[in-house]
Order: structure tokens, then sequence, then C-alpha cells
């Protein structure tokens, strides 16, 4: 297994560690309530990966070029093919929605479902297009 594959596997189990979590829209503290933003920025955080988490942005947007470019900053990398564990897809569930997962591996993906109000494990594939996929990689 290679470092970045083990640091992947990290980010999915400190978001993993998150299920159940309160949803909160710009929410950024487990504590008080994670967004999808949020959830990707905390696990992040928690497995070492410095990453900003954009601000400002709604529940339905018709650019998201800030957050692509905080993410272009980062220890993120864009990637194509399949998802590996630790993962964040950029994907779009609706007209104007965009939405951030971090990939489980094998059992799905994890992300801050507002209509449920908490974050969630979803088992299976990705049901909505993707629109970015990313990979965070260690220096060096």
């Amino acid at each position: 297994m290679t470092l970045t594959q083990i640091l992947g596997q990290r980010i999915a189990a400190e978001a993993l560690a998150l299920v159940g979590t309160r949803f909160r829209l710009h929410g950024r503290d487990p504590a008080t309530g994670l967004d999808c933003i949020g959830l990707a920025a905390a696990a992040l955080h928690r497995a070492g990966v410095p990453a900003a988490a954009p601000a400002g942005y709604r529940l339905r947007n018709t650019s998201i070029a800030g957050p692509l470019a905080l993410y272009a900053q980062s220890c993120l990398m864009p990637v194509s093919g399949e998802a590996l564990a630790g993962d964040l897809l950029l994907v779009t569930p609706g007209p104007a929605q965009h939405h951030l997962l971090v990939t489980a591996g094998a059992p799905g993906f994890i992300h801050a479902h507002a209509g449920l109000g908490r974050v969630v494990l979803t088992p299976g594939p990705v049901p909505w297009p993707i629109l970015h996929h990313w990979r965070a990689h260690t220096k060096g």
C-alpha cells in the first residue's frame, strides 16, 4: 500500500467517525454540526491534511469557482478513474446543486445529508454525476 493510499484510509476513517454528527449549513465544528464541506474539512484536518474550507456559498450555486480554487491550493490533486477510500468527489444531485462526498472505499461514501439532518454513510456507488474528483497526497 502506498503512502497516498494509507493517507486515504485515514481520511475515510476520520469521516466514518463523524457519521451521526448533526447537519448544519456552513457548519465547521463537529460539536455544533457539519455540512458537506465541513465534513470534508474536518476529516482532512483530523487526518493531518492541510486544506482550506470555502465559505460564502448557498445550498444552490451557479458558480463553484471559489471552492475549486481553494482545493487547487491545498494538498488535494485532481484525479480520474476509480474513487479510492478518502477521495473527495464533487457531485451534482440536482440543478445548481453541488455536494461534496468523502469516499469510504468498498462500503460507499460519507456525506452530510441535509434532509436527514446528519452525516451518513451511504452504501453503493455514487448515484449522481461526478464533476470533480480529488485525492489527498503526501508531500515529497
